[in-house]
């Protein structure tokens, strides 16, 4: 079994039903803290998908 590695914790936004976030699709809504853990971790994460 490959090791897992939790490197930081981001969250989504959240909101209300029909709220500001009713006109976002999921996959851009998914994106944003994926971008925020890519940013924050620049010099590692590279690395680690290559182990």
């Amino acid at each position: 079994m490959n090791q897992a590695f939790i490197c930081d914790a981001v969250r989504t936004p959240f909101g209300r039903f029909g709220g500001a976030l009713a006109t976002m699709r999921a996959d851009d809504l998914a994106a944003l803290p994926l971008k925020a853990l890519l940013a924050r971790n620049r010099d590692w994460i590279p690395r680690a998908l290559t182990m």
